[in-house]
């Protein structure tokens, strides 16, 4: 009775303590929330006030909250998510690409040229082009391509086309000879010139390479950096986006994300990982600003975060430097590269646990990951550590005594569900079909209990994170191909799947106490959607709208 008597006054209080907390400014009714909150999963109502979430249940409730001048929107059925997070996507490189010219999806070198042609058509002679997005696996002959063609194409432009993965690149002759580089050149540590059989280059660079070629593009004055960061933040919102998770960005971008969002024109929730700064306690390291200050969480009322470290442990497995324990199946004389000592990578994880950064690590064959393992196992026996959330970034292709690493080490596999679909062509192919098992082991990993914050490595893959979700419960192509889904045992559930998008990434970034779910307390951050993701068929979730993207009660982004 005692307990009874307690619970009674309790819900006695609740109207009372509502009341105290003042009237709502936005009210949803009519709709079908899913808030990802164990405690009320399922509502037809939500309340906000201050840009936080007031209360979340029946409409009949909801509606006494209405303040005098609230915004009372029926939602006439629409689906309600708590605001869609992908938890590592390149802003920046997000905007540049959409002012550059896009070779995403070319089936051909022949395609990849008349595209540039078509861009670069008023493009004065001497004028740098650029541009990424090519992807040779989707070719007919599934090579490298090489510099001739595109030279051809453009004698008297510099031209630098990025790899899809951002981790290699092609150049024309004019980039090569403007970078000063030749047959005599040097592959620099953890980079490889592909070369011709005369021993020229290609035009062909990978990994630590792009920097000879990099250090000779003119530098994008700040306004055009501003303009590119604005542009790819309203893509994101069209698409959904309320926050993302930015592996990488050096100490003048974030800078200018600070301006933007102190002046309240930064329409996203941006966990910023700080670009490798050099070895800890290094001139480079100790003259970074952000390094400085140190952790730094939710400014500029939530907007940005700037608490995490990213390193590079190997680099990608389309342009085969992936780092393997054995050679890839496809060249048996290469194994992938490294593009990080290991002791680089422990240095900083043992630094960080000392200051407390986060530390996300880019590893993607299995040897990288292995390494990266090793290197948290042996900072956290020197600086043991509760609650530190390293982060592996990929974790693609794992070796199955790695697997129940993570959980135990408390590492979290971000992993990106796109990958997958966008892999599974080729990817066999180059690791065999006993590795294999360990790819894009979803279900494997949270069978262990880790969870997996989703993402898009955007501009890597598309943007779109219904085709996250779609990837993440099917495994299938956005043509739903292949039947059954590839390697289907490791599916997530949908549930999991919209965890992976809000909740699980919330947790990654320290954020779950005022992000991740439509929680009486935390940010109004939702998603408004003409239909159902959670129970729809497969077939129809790509057919799904983004009908309005808010984030702390305010609209950020209205389908016309």
């Amino acid at each position: 009775m005692k307990h009874l008597s307690t619970y009674f006054a309790l819900v006695a209080l609740a109207p009372a303590a509502l009341a105290a907390q003042g009237s709502a400014d936005l009210v949803l009714t009519n709709g079908k929330i899913y808030t990802v909150d164990n405690a009320r999963p399922h509502a037809s109502a939500l309340a906000a006030r201050g840009g936080r979430v007031l209360f979340v249940g029946s409409d009949a409730e909801a509606k006494v909250l209405a303040g005098p001048s609230a915004m009372v929107i029926d939602l006439h059925g629409a689906t309600v998510v708590p605001g869609i997070v992908d938890a590592h996507a390149h802003l920046l490189s997000l905007g540049n690409m959409l002012q550059r010219v896009n070779v995403a999806g070319s089936t051909s070198y022949d395609e990849v040229i008349a595209r540039v042609k078509a861009w670069a058509k008023d493009v004065r002679p001497g004028v740098w082009i650029q541009g990424r997005g090519w992807d040779q696996n989707l070719w007919p002959s599934r090579e490298f391509p090489t510099h001739e063609e595109l030279t051809r194409a453009f004698p008297n432009n510099p031209v630098v086309l990025t790899r899809i993965d951002g981790h290699a690149l092609l150049a024309n002759a004019k980039a090569m000879e403007l970078a000063h580089v030749t047959a005599a050149t040097a592959d620099p540590s953890g980079g490889r010139i592909v070369r011709l059989a005369s021993g020229a280059p290609s035009g062909v660079f990978v990994d630590n390479a792009n920097g000879l070629i990099d250090r000779a593009i003119p530098a994008a004055t700040r306004a055009d950096t501003r303009r590119a960061i604005l542009a790819a933040i309203a893509e994101a919102n069209r698409l959904g986006l309320t926050g993302i998770h930015d592996p990488g960005e050096d100490a003048e971008t974030i800078g200018i994300f600070e301006e933007l969002a102190k002046a309240g024109n930064y329409n996203l929730r941006n966990y910023v990982m700080l670009s490798d700064p050099g070895e800890p306690g290094s001139t480079a390291a100790l003259g970074n600003p952000y390094i400085r200050r140190g952790p730094q969480s939710a400014l500029y009322d939530g907007h940005l975060w700037i608490r995490a470290i990213k390193l590079y442990a190997d680099g990608a497995l389309g342009s085969r430097g992936a780092a393997l324990l054995a050679p890839y199946s496809d060249e048996p004389s290469n194994s992938g590269l490294l593009l990080s000592r290991p002791e680089h990578i422990e240095a900083w994880a043992e630094t960080a646990l000392r200051s407390g950064f986060q530390v996300n690590v880019h590893a993607i064959g299995d040897r990288g990951n292995r390494i990266v393992l090793d290197a948290f196992d042996s900072a956290l026996k020197k600086v043991p550590t509760a609650d530190h959330r390293f982060r592996i970034e990929h974790a693609q292709i794992l070796s199955p005594e790695d697997i129940p690493r993570f959980a135990r080490l408390g590492v979290i596999p971000s992993m990106q569900a796109t990958h997958q679909t966008s892999d599974m062509r080729w990817a066999e192919t180059r690791v065999g079909p006993q590795r294999i098992r360990g790819a894009y082991a979803w279900r494997s990993l949270l069978n262990t209990g880790v969870v997996i914050p989703n993402g898009t490595d955007f501009p890597v893959e598309e943007v779109n994170p219904l085709l996250t979700f779609h990837a993440a419960v099917t495994r299938q192509d956005p043509s739903n191909m292949p039947a059954g889904g590839w390697y289907p045992e490791q599916k997530m559930t949908r549930e999991e799947a919209l965890q992976s998008m809000t909740i699980w990434p919330a947790y990654a970034g320290f954020q779950e106490s005022i992000l991740g779910s439509l929680t009486p307390g935390k940010y109004a951050d939702f998603v408004i959607l003409d239909r159902d993701i959670m129970q729809v068929p497969d077939t129809e979730i790509l057919g799904t709208r983004v009908i309005s993207t808010w984030i702390g009660g305010k609209r950020v982004y209205e389908a016309k």
